[in-house]
């Protein structure tokens, strides 16, 4: 009987936090809640000076890592047994294992024996991460190793594709932040997925959906779209999105403080909400709508995109006078909302800077939001605060665009009026 044989080939590289796990879940939620409080805010401090681009990687890991000094490797992971995967996560290492594709975790957050335990359930074939020093099981708070270099994942990289004879033409990189671009070497195929906004720029591919959807980019395959029109939980996100609009008119009702301080309220309770689904406990109305607006991987994580859609709106209120305060809302909660939608259903030319986006998204965004600012501009200024907002909007930004925006676009409106 014949047996059937499997084409080698190549090797799919991904990176762990962001993409095969849900990003931050592990270092801040699940081992943060075991410090104390002030301890748990020295490592999302560190993490935030990360995130501005303030310190190192290896900086800010050296320092979060001091603070879990005394913990035994063996609660690292038992910690990290618990948390979930992405979705379709062991779906597609089964598939790319049939096809014959190598397949390599290198995680430079993560210490290298929790990366090993999870290569071992997905039964990838190369595992690489820090070394977490340990003096009888238990953690020294120091750290070291070749991925927290800052080449130190291409030097890994490479040494894997040399071990398997393979071309960087047959190398495929899955990533989801600035930390992986050493990785992307012009001659592999890049997929951002959920990307940050330097991955958007080096990326040839970006998803944004289940982690599945990279399979057809990376079999070579023309990607099928599951459906043309956008699903419920798309129009219910931009829906709330849109809903921005009425900060404006509710302002000029019961005046910009009250509606200031709704909005501070509403954003803690759903901070709370996010941390108690995390944990997996239910908080009413707050998590039955968090739940449907949210995009799978955000289902298994903290979501911050709303939390600075709250800031971006309340700041716009409170430092910008009226009009300009109001078109600057307006503009950014229909045109985003819009484009959003209208690039889902019609879009084909990805935006060269921004692959996520789309030309016939943003045109859409910029018509709608015009002519929803003409209800406070004259049709000029509009059509200048409008265009305004969605070039920023369009922009693969390094701090999040609902924060941006909203800021930029009241800016220029203030200078032109």
């Amino acid at each position: 009987m014949a047996v059937a044989r499997i084409e080698k080939h190549g090797l799919v590289v991904f990176d762990v936090e962001g993409v095969l796990i849900p990003k931050n879940r592990y270092l801040l939620f699940e081992m943060g809640r075991k410090l104390g409080f002030f301890q748990f805010l020295k490592i999302v401090f560190y993490g935030f000076l990360y995130e501005l681009g303030l310190i190192s990687l290896k900086s800010a890991l050296k320092r979060m890592f001091k603070v879990f000094k005394g913990f035994k490797a063996e609660e690292f992971l038992h910690v990290f047994k618990q948390i979930p995967l992405m979705p379709d996560v062991e779906k597609v290492f089964e598939e790319l294992r049939g096809r014959g594709w190598k397949t390599a975790l290198i995680s430079s957050g993560l210490p290298a024996f929790v990366v090993q335990d999870l290569a071992f359930r997905l039964k990838a074939d190369y595992a690489f991460g820090f070394n977490l020093e340990t003096n009888g099981g238990v953690a020294t708070g120091e750290i070291s190793g070749e991925v927290i270099e800052q080449v130190g994942k291409l030097l890994v990289l490479k040494r894997i594709l040399e071990n398997e004879g393979i071309a960087y033409e047959k190398c495929v990189v899955v990533a989801d932040d600035r930390n992986n671009a050493p990785m992307l070497l012009p001659e592999m195929l890049k997929i951002g997925y959920n990307p940050d906004f330097l991955l958007h720029l080096k990326a040839d591919h970006v998803v944004t959906g289940k982690l599945s959807d990279i399979l057809p980019l990376i079999h070579g395959e023309k990607q099928k779209m599951e459906t043309p029109l956008p699903s419920k939980n798309e129009i219910f996100r931009e829906v709330i999105h849109a809903c921005g609009l009425t900060v404006p008119i509710l302002s000029s009702l019961v005046g910009q403080h009250a509606i200031a301080l709704l909005i501070l309220i509403v954003t803690f309770l759903y901070a709370v909400s996010e941390v108690a689904l995390i944990s997996g406990k239910h908080i009413p109305i707050f998590s039955s709508i968090t739940r449907y607006a949210a995009t799978p991987p955000e289902l298994y994580e903290f979501a911050t995109a709303p939390i600075f859609f709250a800031f971006g709106i309340l700041l716009t209120l409170l430092l910008f006078p009226t009009p300009v305060n109001s078109a600057a809302i307006t503009i950014f909660a229909i045109g985003d909302s819009t484009a959003a939608i209208f690039g889902r259903i019609f879009g084909k030319t990805p935006l060269p800077f921004n692959k996520g986006k789309t030309m016939e998204g943003l045109i859409a965004g910029l018509l709608f939001s015009f002519l929803a600012a003409t209800a406070y501009l004259n049709p000029l200024k509009a059509l200048v605060g409008a265009a305004v907002a969605l070039f920023v909007e369009s922009l693969p930004l390094p701090i999040n665009d609902n924060l941006v925006v909203p800021l930029i676009t009241g800016a220029i409106l203030s200078i032109i009026i």
